[in-house]
């Protein structure tokens, strides 16, 4: 019951400690609190809150940079009081420049996430497997993450240094600008949209001792690649941004269509949870409970 009975602490530090194991973490997107709540409960050990799905659950829009620093991180503080596990989550290109990062930084860790990664895209940004994108001067970028890292409060708070360059300058340069914002004090490499098998393992053995997040997209630019294959290669971090929320978008449609045609959704509902079961879900009998024990009526 962490929204009624306050979050677990110290998700930073266990999201640090989970890094160091044996395999990657994995950490399916949330697009708000209930699909955050259900990646807790199927089990896995963190959770990613993706800009895409926010973006898409909260206007109906592409990540395209529409929302604001201060929707971003509201919609983390709700994902944050839903469950216990880490929240990592998307903070763009930061919001502004090396000022603007800081006070970034501050917020999300107000709104208690354990990692956020920032992109050295130019504004408006957009999602990293679309075409169009632009990046901001490396250098320029390897201040933003020296100024992150400077304004943390908490030293286990985690900055992932992503760059989107490989769509735009190459795979090399790409390579080139990690190296810097790692040298800047980045804890974890995200090097966005890679194209193939060979790349994947290339930027592997580039950063030998250096953590690597991995972006497994449905549908986007980078092949997909098995876990096995992954923790081979010695990546620490795989996000799922997109699978939820294309579960949810389908699901949402084929009842729709039943509704439609039939009028109602009776045979469309046969597999889906019972209501009884749905309440279980979201905890109302722990809730109920909690109400009892404080009722002295």
């Amino acid at each position: 019951m962490a929204g009624l009975l306050g979050r677990r602490e110290g998700g930073a530090r266990r999201l640090r400690e989970m890094l160091l194991g044996a395999g990657p973490v994995l950490a399916p997107g949330a697009y708000d609190a209930m699909s955050a709540l259900l990646v807790e409960q199927a089990g896995f050990p963190a959770v990613y809150m993706t800009g895409f799905g926010t973006t898409a659950s909260l206007l109906g829009r592409p990540d395209i940079g529409l929302l604001t620093m201060s929707e971003m991180t509201a919609a983390a503080r709700r994902i944050v009081s839903a469950v216990d596990i880490p929240v990592i989550a998307d903070a763009d290109n930061g919001y502004g420049n090396a000022i603007n990062v800081m006070r970034t930084v501050r917020e999300y860790e107000a709104a208690g996430v354990a990692a956020i990664h920032l992109e050295d895209q130019t504004s408006p940004k957009r999602c990293g497997h679309m075409e169009g994108k632009e990046v901001i001067p490396a250098g320029t970028m390897a201040g933003k993450v020296e100024a992150a890292v400077a304004a943390r409060e908490d030293p286990d708070f985690v900055i992932i240094a992503r760059t989107d360059a490989r769509a735009v300058e190459g795979f090399d340069a790409a390579l080139e600008r990690a190296r810097r914002y790692r040298d800047a004090g980045a804890d974890m490499l995200f090097l966005e949209a890679l194209r193939t098998d060979a790349e994947i393992e290339a930027a592997a053995a580039a950063f030998p001792d250096t953590p690597l997040l991995f972006n497994w997209v449905e549908g986007g630019k980078t092949p997909p690649t098995s876990l096995a294959r992954l923790t081979e290669l010695g990546y620490r971090l795989v996000i799922f941004p997109v699978s939820t929320l294309l579960a949810a978008t389908s699901a949402v449609q084929k009842v729709l269509a039943e509704l439609a045609e039939a009028g109602t959704p009776t045979d469309a509902v046969q597999p889906m949870p019972a209501l009884n079961d749905f309440f279980a879900t979201v905890g109302l009998p722990d809730v109920l409970d909690l109400g009892k024990r404080y009722d002295h009526g």
